[in-house]
């Protein structure tokens, strides 16, 4: 693949692009020293997390090199940037809106992403939009998706429509597809159905790259090895960025960057590893439950990318012997200082169960300062003159303060700035611990058995053929039984 590392090269060594911000991980406020033994990590427990993490370092670098973590692969792939830019550059011209049809991995990415880096307004004010309008349609509600309808339907020829899915047969996505697919045949003939679908799909296979070549739609590749939610550095999130005007070249020089530190072989270099290794021992000390509390709005969007990601990846009924251990910690998201009001009270006077992790930018893209108190509410005057941002960051370091007094376990992840850069550094981040964490609790990081019974009901419930014993099965449970309905 374009651009890959030569196995053997030292990596704790390898140039970073130092004149680019970093981000940092600061895990002081998980230790003992900070809130005791009891709730807090010691020294000899971090000795030891070493010793038993520092193996896997090796492990997972080995794995890299060998091809069997491809999404490793995908900041180093000029193709994919390459033809994903292509096409972009063809259609940005002609196109007003962007419409992705994708679910869990198909959207969290593409939403993470223009959350953080466009503003926003985007959608609504032309001066601040460098591209089209995005929508990221990652539901089937009927009334969300008909209101949009209502709306689009006299702006086909100026609208795009992303359909992702690697095989095709994603009921949620592929009803969708044939929803618009039917419109635009209306509306605007075979010739506009060709040209307003993107198709980002397998390279040769699958139900939705048949219909593309059948069709003639344009398309871009799901990599194989790929799963979804590890998807969002390839076409899957690149495309969207690409085309409202992201820098997905500054976006894969971040991931490229952290691979280097995340490769790092020394343990107290290595942020992935430090962090999953934290995360590991806190949830074998009974901190089941994971709270990613961004202090940016901007933010919010890799908060929910992050929940799919460790959910899907680390919760487990077997780990990797056949044994059963129903495995996994649950993540939360908070927003802060949002949930500061919603959720504070239960993370401090309920059970000490939790690890935080909090997302803080030091320095926003744009701030603005409080006007004066009014004469008659002199006590607002300690606000006066002061920083959003300042105010806002006070808030999390207060937040903190307090969840420390209680001996809640804290880790930041602490960004100088919110750019391309540092957004891809933080997704190459999150994806390496999570390979981490999964080498640690000793589970397959990379399936996802429990989401297949859903999916095969759902064909059941809606006559798919092949599926009716199944949907005899499941007519007892899905039945309402009046006796229970008060």
């Amino acid at each position: 693949m374009p651009g890959i590392i030569p196995a053997g090269t030292n990596k704790c060594e390898r140039n970073i692009a130092v004149a680019e911000s970093q981000i940092k991980l600061y895990y002081k406020n998980v230790t003992a020293e900070v809130i005791g033994p009891e709730h807090g990590v010691t020294a000899s427990q971090l000795k030891a997390l070493a010793e038993r993490t520092s193996p896997i370092i090796q492990q997972l670098n080995k794995e890299r090199q060998a091809g069997k973590t491809a999404y490793r692969d995908l900041p180093f792939n000029t193709q994919i940037a390459q033809q994903v830019k292509e096409l972009a550059g063809r259609l940005k011209g002609r196109c007003e809106n962007l419409v992705v049809l994708g679910i869990g991995g198909s959207a969290l990415g593409n939403m993470a992403l223009q959350t953080a880096l466009n503003p926003y307004m985007h959608n609504l004010d032309e001066a601040q939009r460098p591209g089209p309008r995005l929508f990221v349609l990652d539901n089937i509600d009927p009334a969300q998706f008909c209101s949009f309808l209502d709306w689009v339907s006299d702006k086909l020829d100026k609208t795009i429509f992303n359909v992702i899915s690697k095989s095709g047969r994603t009921a949620e996505t592929a009803s969708q597809f044939m929803i618009v697919r039917q419109l635009l045949l209306d509306k605007l003939g075979p010739a506009g159905l060709q040209n307003q679908i993107v198709a980002t799909t397998d390279r040769e296979k699958g139900t939705l790259r048949k219909i593309a070549t059948d069709t003639g739609l344009s398309c871009l590749e799901i990599p194989d090895g790929v799963g979804g939610r590890f998807s969002v550095l390839s076409a899957v999130g690149l495309f969207s960025a690409a085309m409202c005007g992201i820098d997905i070249d500054s976006l894969l020089k971040g991931a490229r960057d952290m691979d280097a530190r995340v490769s790092c072989e020394d343990f107290y270099k290595n942020p992935a590893a430090i962090n999953a290794a934290i995360n590991y021992h806190l949830y074998n000390r009974g901190k089941k439950i994971s709270v990613m509390m961004p202090y940016s709005y901007a933010l919010q969007g890799l908060a929910d990318w992050y929940r799919q990601l460790w959910a899907e990846s680390l919760g487990k009924a077997k780990d990797l012997t056949g044994n059963e251990v129903h495995i996994g910690p649950t993540p939360i998201k908070a927003l802060g200082a949002t949930d500061q009001h919603s959720q504070v009270q239960l993370y401090r006077e309920g059970p000490n169960d939790k690890l935080f992790t909090f997302l803080q930018v030091n320095n926003f893209d744009k701030d603005i300062k409080t006007g004066p108190a009014p004469d008659c509410a002199p006590e607002l005057g300690f606000l006066a003159g002061g920083d959003l941002s300042t105010l806002l960051n006070n808030e999390k370091k207060a937040t903190e303060y307090a969840l420390l007094k209680d001996q809640r376990p804290c880790l930041t992840v602490v960004f100088d700035k919110v750019n391309a850069y540092t957004i891809g550094q933080f997704i190459y981040l999150y994806e390496v611990t999570t390979s981490f964490a999964g080498a640690l609790f000793g589970i397959n990081t990379y399936d996802q058995p429990a989401v297949e019974l859903g999916k095969e009901a759902t064909f059941a419930l809606m006559g798919r053929s092949g599926y009716e014993k199944l949907a005899q099965q499941i007519r007892p449970s899905a039945e309402v039984d009046a006796d229970f309905l008060v």
